[in-house]
């Protein structure tokens, strides 16, 4: 593994942060492949011009996410090369998408609320009055937890969803609990920010950690809205594609 940039000093970002920066960079790049043994601590403490302390933080935080993992008496390997793709369409629906690509995928409710509705979530689910149903989740692939969610539904339309999300680990499989037999994707809105303290810990990410964020509108086969959702991405295991061959 080589590093292709340097540390900034004074930036305000860790220099630990930036070297797992720049060694997740190289992973995803195809610098490093998966099973891969990492150089030891002084080779990197030399590589980056930092003492092995500050290569420990660095390494500690991509273990901690994933992205490396620790075997006892035998050193330090690179995890998780190969990131999951999240492909966007018409229809998204998460087991249906990752399907292929992990063996086991999972729901689960993280909590839940009867809110009043700001004017953006009434606004999104066309609602004028009326409570809304929040609904906070993890999605988990082959047991390593990938995406959070947060979800606003029409309290009048889906009074039973938390009990039915539960149960199933999937909206919609509680949509036709519902009677909503199908949904549609409206729109998607894509951004990134860091993670904040509930997505470091139900993502198991370390501070300064990038989560992509989709802020989403499903809507039934009426065009009726039937959800409003903002979804954070752990940007290291996940990747979003929009189309056939774009991706973020």
């Amino acid at each position: 593994m080589r590093s292709s940039h340097l540390i900034t000093r004074n930036s305000g970002v860790a220099v630990w942060r930036q070297i797992a920066d720049q060694i997740r960079g190289d992973i995803s790049a195809g610098k490093m492949a998966s099973g891969v043994r990492m150089p030891p601590e002084i080779e990197l403490a030399g590589r980056f011009a930092v003492n092995r302390h500050t290569i420990r933080s660095a390494i500690a935080a991509l273990t901690k996410e994933g992205v490396l993992r620790a075997e006892q008496g035998r050193g330090t390997f690179v995890a998780n090369a190969k990131k999951l793709t999240y492909r966007i369409g018409e229809r998204t629906r998460f087991s249906e998408i990752l399907s292929t690509q992990v063996r086991k995928t999972k729901g689960i409710l993280l909590g839940s609320s009867l809110e009043q509705p700001t004017s953006e979530i009434a606004r999104a689910l066309g609602i004028e009055d009326g409570m809304v149903i929040r609904i906070d989740t993890m999605h988990t692939a082959d047991e390593n937890p990938i995406s959070c969610a947060t979800s606003w539904f029409d309290a009048a339309r889906v009074p039973n969803i938390v009990e039915d999300y539960r149960t199933s680990g999937s909206v919609t499989t509680a949509f036709r609990q519902a009677g909503i037999a199908d949904y549609l994707r409206k729109s998607t809105i894509i951004g990134a920010r860091h993670a904040d303290a509930e997505d470091l810990r139900h993502l198991r990410l370390s501070p300064g950690a990038i989560v992509l964020v989709a802020t989403a509108i499903n809507v039934d086969m009426a065009g009726r809205p039937v959800e409003y959702a903002i979804t954070r991405f752990a940007a290291d295991r996940m990747e979003i594609a929009i189309g056939s061959n774009t991706t973020l």
